[in-house]
């Protein structure tokens, strides 16, 4: 049984599914390799538009799958490559939303940290309780935590290992929306094919900028979107989009 299942539930949208529902999904090895596998190629394909991942009702991630690694050593840890797999996650140029029911715990609280919009139901749990288990998180939380939700509610979460419903991750600014626990996925798709029926060149530019000017001095930033906002004038999609607006129609996007 594959550890990560794939649909398409729409014209653009690609659907990662985890699926270890036995382990609450806990991401072991097979996960993290299938997950950047699917990263890898649909952020490849011109014809993928946006990504949604997904767990399931009970569970996004609930963490690491510990007992794969609780006897490593330091330099077993470095060769499984898990930073690497991490990374073609982070390097996806596609938008990518996290549909989060259940448990993001660990592991799977720095997954969902790695899409760009987070959709959680009213019964969702984050945290990160790696201390508990004598280390500190390994995919990005002690960063990508503090960017989302400043220093100090970082702190807390990090240092108590205590978990936080998806209401105070929404007033702190963790989640994008949330919605009851039965509209999630739905809720991610609407958003996922309203995304798919844009100019994608500029969806991707959009997201790359973003990202990149995030941790740039502003000057720094507002020029690689100036630079950005030019280049998109040599897109057909720039014309049509804009000739589709005085014309008053939809516009029809198609990448080039």
């Amino acid at each position: 049984m594959s550890p990560v299942l794939v649909e398409h539930p729409a014209v653009g949208v690609v659907l990662l599914r985890l699926n270890r529902p036995e382990a609450r999904n806990a991401l072991n090895n097979a996960i993290r390799a299938a997950l950047a596998e699917h990263f890898r190629r649909f952020g490849d394909d011109s014809s993928t538009r946006c990504i949604v991942l997904a767990g399931n009702e009970t569970a996004f991630a609930a963490g690491a799958d510990l007992k794969e690694v609780a006897e490593l050593g330091a330099r077993e840890m470095m060769q499984t490559g898990v930073r690497r797999l991490w990374k073609t996650i982070a390097d996806c140029p596609k938008p990518v939303i996290a549909a989060v029911n259940g448990y993001a715990l660990g592991g799977g609280c720095e997954l969902a940290m790695h899409a760009d919009i987070i959709v959680a139901g009213v019964g969702a749990k984050f945290g990160q309780p790696e201390l508990g288990v004598g280390v500190i998180p390994g995919g990005g939380a002690t960063q990508r935590l503090v960017r989302a939700v400043g220093k100090f509610k970082a702190m807390k979460i990090l240092l108590t290992g205590e978990s936080v419903s998806a209401t105070q991750a929404l007033e702190m600014g963790l989640v994008s929306e949330m919605v009851p626990d039965a509209e999630v996925e739905s809720r991610a798709l609407v958003l996922a094919k309203r995304i798919a029926e844009l100019p994608p060149i500029a969806v991707m530019l959009c997201k790359e900028v973003v990202l990149t000017g995030q941790d740039c001095p502003l000057d720094a930033a507002l020029n690689l979107e100036r630079k950005a906002f030019d280049l998109l004038f040599d897109t057909q999609d720039q014309k049509e989009g804009m000739r589709a607006f005085i014309e008053k129609r939809k516009p029809v996007f198609e990448g080039r």
